[in-house]
């Protein structure tokens, strides 16, 4: 029996935050161009991008402590605080470009002004703190950052984490007002039903089985519709894979040099979600503190204020846990399928490399909720247990590759770009920062993948994103501005151009 295809310009494969920014970027620059995506769930945003799987931090490394080290000379290095504060720059003005020219309505439905803060405890933790604090209230990007070490100003502050807290050790916290939470499920959501009305095709309840390149470079997609139980065959010049998880299983599929040697490790979160509306209603900030000595970094604990479905939410987390599967909805055998010929060697070295990691994991996954319950108390230290409950968050695959500065099975904690050496696909791999930069990592999937358009396009791209090409923490008027216009336009604070010392 003879295949039947069906043509498009673009396949996307997922319909999560990054498919969604691809689509929304390429909708607004070649509106003619036909874009087809595939998605395995029956609608947008559920997996990696739904608002009880993803942080939603609005990651803007305000908060984040892992985002800045100390040198051994002991100055405070910002430059990765400085590229994701940059990059979420970047999404805020594009997500406003999107609600100024009615592409999506109500930002207050997906993004809230909330302060950002970092707290510690010790005296060596408050001294960091302390010099990270004169290092970033100096950059034009973290104004309006305010620090105290004063017990009684951060209990105006934090009055929740404050509250019957016995003061044996010192204590300091940062708050900056520009923070945000985002529920990035529902902006995905937003974007396609946007997309959808401009004759983007989404297909959901679709598996995409198999990916492989014809003789004249197109992609053909093999898809199984899972409600009729047909197969389709679908191509395209360009394929996207942004299947969260999934995308690891795909890339290897293409066979292109690009996929070779890369592995992946699932790691996956719980939160304690608390049910008191009384304890919510005391506490409005996401609190980040310092991961322990050992824990990785995406161990940092923080207690986060959320809105989800227009109701003000507090979860405490992340507790690792382990499944081998690769997506939440995904299979027990995800793990041990992605291994391959060429990854092997990669995934050893990176299991002997990461025992440590490993103890860690078996470690949380077997704590009892009154272990669990200890760690809360470090920050709210009269939390009562039947407050709170556990819930499962997404999982995150973590890239696994060899690296010249880190040598063989190389556990990377960032989110990754890996395009074919033609531009003719690309996937996206990794967890966090994640869906915060989803903005700036679809520009350069566009700037690898269509280099060949970049001219024609730049016009365009800078009235979406203004600072388009431009180093935002060289140009202090700059940031202003974009803090003001997309303050206003998506119901944000804007910074008080102020700092205390």
């Amino acid at each position: 029996m003879s295949k039947t295809y069906t043509k498009a310009d673009v396949i996307l494969i997922g319909a999560g935050i990054m498919s969604a920014t691809l689509g929304s970027l390429l909708k607004e620059l070649v509106p003619e161009w036909n874009i087809r995506v595939f998605e395995k769930l029956d609608r947008a945003g559920e997996e990696s991008s739904n608002v009880w799987n993803n942080a939603g931090t609005g990651h803007s490394a305000l908060c984040e402590l892992n985002y800045t080290h100390e040198n051994p000379d002991g100055s405070i290095d910002i430059s990765k605080a400085i590229k994701v504060n940059e990059q979420f720059q970047v999404s805020k003005q594009f997500w406003s470009y999107l609600v100024n020219h009615n592409r999506i309505q109500n930002p207050q439905e997906f993004i809230m002004p909330l302060p950002h803060m970092s707290l510690v405890h010790g005296e060596r933790n408050v001294e960091f703190l302390r010099k990270r604090f004169k290092t970033m209230a100096d950059n034009p990007l973290f104004e309006g950052m305010e620090f105290s070490d004063d017990p009684e100003q951060l209990r105006k502050w934090i009055p929740l984490i404050m509250e019957e807290r016995a003061m044996d050790e010192p204590i300091a916290a940062t708050k900056i007002d520009t923070g945000t939470d985002v529920n990035f499920g529902t902006l995905t959501r937003k974007m396609f039903d946007h997309l959808e009305g401009k004759g983007l095709e989404i297909n959901y309840k679709h598996s995409v089985e198999d990916i492989k390149q014809t003789s004249d470079g197109t992609w053909e997609v093999k898809v199984h519709d899972n409600k009729n139980g047909k197969i389709e065959y679908h191509t395209a010049n360009f394929v996207f894979i942004g299947g969260g998880g999934g995308s690891l299983h795909l890339l290897q599929k293409t066979g292109i040099p690009e996929s070779k040697h890369i592995g992946g490790f699932p790691v996956s979160g719980l939160f304690m979600v608390c049910d008191n509306p009384e304890v919510i209603a005391q506490h409005h900030a996401k609190v980040y503190g310092k991961a322990k000595v050992g824990a990785p970094p995406m161990s940092v604990p923080h207690l986060d204020t959320r809105f989800i479905d227009n109701k003000k939410s507090l979860l405490f987390g992340p507790f690792a846990g382990f499944s081998p599967k690769f997506l939440k909805t995904g299979s027990m055998l995800d793990l041990l399928t992605s291994v391959k010929q060429d990854n092997l060697a990669t995934m050893v070295a990176a299991g002997v490399k990461n025992v440590s990691l490993t103890k860690y994991l078996i470690e949380q996954v077997i704590l009892s909720k009154e272990k669990r319950m200890e760690e809360l108390r470090e920050f709210i230290p009269n939390a009562k247990s039947e407050d709170w409950n556990l819930v499962t968050a997404g999982q995150r695959v973590q890239v696994i590759k060899d690296t010249e500065d880190g040598g063989k099975g190389t556990l990377q904690f960032g989110t990754e770009v890996v395009s074919a050496a033609d531009g003719s696909i690309a996937a996206l791999l990794g967890a966090s920062p994640g869906a915060s930069t989803a903005v700036s990592v679809m520009l350069e999937v566009m700037e690898r993948c269509f280099p060949q358009h970049l001219k024609e396009w730049e016009p365009k791209i800078k009235e979406m994103i203004p600072s388009y090409g431009e180093s935002l923490m060289e140009n202090p008027e700059l940031v202003r501005d974009i803090h003001t216009s997309t303050g206003r336009t998506l119901g944000l604070a804007e910074p008080e151009y102020t700092h205390s010392k």
